[in-house]
């Protein structure tokens, strides 16, 4: 399948007049190109020996990781560790998404600063912008559109920064607000860490993302939900602080009362696009007693009594879940069935199955049209053990996947139903924000009915914390005042609809991408979404979580926000050093962010 036939197959919106002069003012700097090895410009040995000396040794070498699997056994080693997200995230060559059919596919820089402070990464950023290099940044490497690598590049890897401090009472610098629960976390963290230290040992909760291994910064710069948002928020709306380096070299502090615009920006216009975030400070709040769940998956015995299903889950969600208690996901699959995947806050075992047992109760009474697939239930725990694999290991083992590798970390986990976006490649993936008007009465049968029409191409997935809509009016507040589009306030969910597959990487023997099936998943996935957006046709996507071909992406990532993001791009980075695909800016570059279109 050819590039242009996928993008004549994707939704195409009018360009909003707002956005389009936003992008014409992005920058008239002359058309250049940044310097590739091999070139007159390329820096020489000498001079990247100096900036090793800068960075005190950290200067990396990267070599691509699959052009040195010469044997079936060492090809074999490499795909089995890139099942293993701690094995990635300790990996710079790698990242934890292996490609995108007819998009991009993972490829080291040349080479990477493995930074430890603000001064490292002050160093990597003057000499990139002395030499015009291609800069690449990255965290936890989860980018699903390939922003954490870029060939010919020189990564800014900041790994190394995995600082945690507690504060009781913080008051960002500058500011004379009431001080605040928090926690510092250096760039480098992923939530499970993050998580350990607040709450497992402090027992506070910071809202983070709900995979354990996702990188704090790039799950703030995008948004950032995770499974308890509908009640907390967006991790981007509980940013109270970052220090980040701009692209003239210098480190900033960003909060509400000094660089507020970028502090904006920062939250939730875009990783790897403003600057290198090298410190974030976020609020805590505080833990309720009980975290759960529900569980299971009910399987239809027939079309019509699956559209039944379809329609009481929905009723079931919009008059008992639509509220800041209930969290994660709902799977519509293609074979007729129905996964539970929810998670709950602040509700007891008695309160779980008080609730849920109406539900249940109407699917048993009819078993000649339903079975379980998996058996069906609600649990509730102490909340300050969610995130604790001990204790998780004791009463849920196969809840988790604990990093296998001699001598790892024993907290390194990640949930096993997250397995499956480990060393991932897509082959199609969109997105849209729901809006809560679907849920009235008048609606919903409206809703319900594209829902089932959607299960006939592909499997939906609604994930119900990545919209607030339901949320209290606190955590709506912090989350109007990111650069996220709004559209995700009044969202009761994000649909996902997706396809990847493990074990590929194109042009690798025995690795090769399945184009006798790319076509049917690019084709099964997009006319999916097509039944949702004919009743929603300007929803809106969610920029970590969207489809790379989105040709008005500016409009469905950031809405009505994307003017102010290209005013507070052009004047942190006017010569565009911070280019993304899909970022900030980025329609004034060429694709691979190496030549300037105007």
């Amino acid at each position: 399948m050819k590039r242009k036939t996928i993008l004549a197959m994707l939704t195409a919106l009018p360009l909003a007049p707002t956005i389009a002069s936003a992008v014409r003012s992005i920058g008239t700097a002359a058309a250049f190109t940044r310097a590739r090895p091999g070139t007159a410009r390329w820096p020489s040995m000498a001079q990247w020996t100096r900036l090793r000396a800068q960075v005190g040794g950290r200067l990396l070498t990267l070599r691509n990781a699959f052009t040195r699997c010469a044997t079936a056994s060492e090809c074999a080693t490499l795909f089995n560790n890139l099942k293993n997200p701690y094995y990635i995230n300790e990996t710079p060559n790698v990242t934890q998404t292996l490609g995108w059919l007819e998009a991009w596919t993972t490829h080291p820089s040349v080479y990477a600063v493995a930074a430890k402070s603000a001064a490292d990464v002050a160093a990597a950023v003057k000499f990139a912008r002395e030499h015009d290099l291609r800069v690449a940044v990255r965290g936890g490497g989860h980018s699903y559109q390939g922003t954490s690598n870029a060939p010919d590049s020189m990564l800014v890897w900041t790994h190394p920064m995995d600082q945690i401090v507690m504060h009781d009472a913080f008051v960002p610098q500058g500011c004379s607000s009431a001080p605040l629960h928090a926690v510092s976390v250096g760039a480098g963290n992923i939530w499970g860490r993050v998580y350990n230290a607040v709450t497992t040992q402090h027992g506070r909760y910071v809202q983070g993302g709900g995979c354990t291994t996702v990188g704090v910064a790039g799950l703030v710069s995008s948004g950032g939900f995770g499974s308890f948002s509908k009640n907390y928020g967006s991790a981007a709306g509980s940013l109270l602080e970052a220090e980040v380096v701009t692209a003239d070299g210098k480190i900033r502090i960003a909060n509400a009362c000094q660089n507020s615009d970028l502090f904006w920006a920062l939250k939730g216009g875009g990783g790897g696009t403003f600057g290198v975030i090298t410190r974030l400070t976020l609020m805590t709040h505080d833990l309720p007693e009980f975290f759960g769940a529900a569980y299971g998956s009910i399987k239809a015995n027939s079309d019509a009594a699956y559209h039944r299903l379809i329609e009481r889950v929905v009723s079931f969600y919009a008059e008992s879940l639509h509220n800041p208690h209930w969290g994660e996901q709902l799977g519509f699959h293609r074979s007729n069935f129905l996964s539970l995947s929810m998670v709950s806050q602040g509700l007891d075992q008695a309160a779980l199955q008080a609730l849920w047992k109406p539900f249940f109760d109407w699917v048993a009474t009819s078993p000649k049209d339903y079975s379980y697939r998996e058996p069906v239930g609600v649990v509730a725990g102490p909340a300050q053990h969610w995130w604790d694999p001990d204790f998780i290991k004791r009463y849920d083992p196969h809840a988790v996947t604990v990093d296998p590798r001699a001598g790892a970390n024993p907290r390194n986990f990640w949930w096993t139903g997250d397995g499956d976006q480990v060393g991932q490649f897509i082959y199609a993936f969109e997105s849209l924000w729901l809006p809560q008007s679907l849920l009235a009465t008048e609606n919903r049968g409206r809703f319900v009915d594209a829902l089932f029409a959607a299960t006939r191409h592909w499997t939906v997935g609604l994930h119900f914390n990545k919209g607030l809509s339901g949320a209290p009016a606190d955590a709506v507040a912090r989350a109007r005042d990111t650069a996220t589009n709004p559209a995700m306030l009044d969202a009761f969910a994000l649909a996902i609809i997706a396809m990847s597959d493990q074990d590929i990487y194109p042009g690798l023997r025995g690795h090769e991408v399945k184009m006798s099936d790319a076509g049917q998943y690019v084709s099964g996935v997009h006319s999916s979404m097509n039944e949702l957006r004919a009743i929603v046709p300007n929803g809106g996507s969610y920029v970590s979580e969207a489809s790379y071909f989105d040709p008005h992406w500016q409009q469905q990532y950031w809405g009505s926000n994307y003017a102010r993001l290209a005013q507070i791009k052009q004047k942190y980075d006017p010569t565009g050093l911070f280019i993304v695909h899909n970022g900030v800016g980025s329609e004034n570059w060429s694709r691979d962010g190496f030549t300037r279109l105007s």
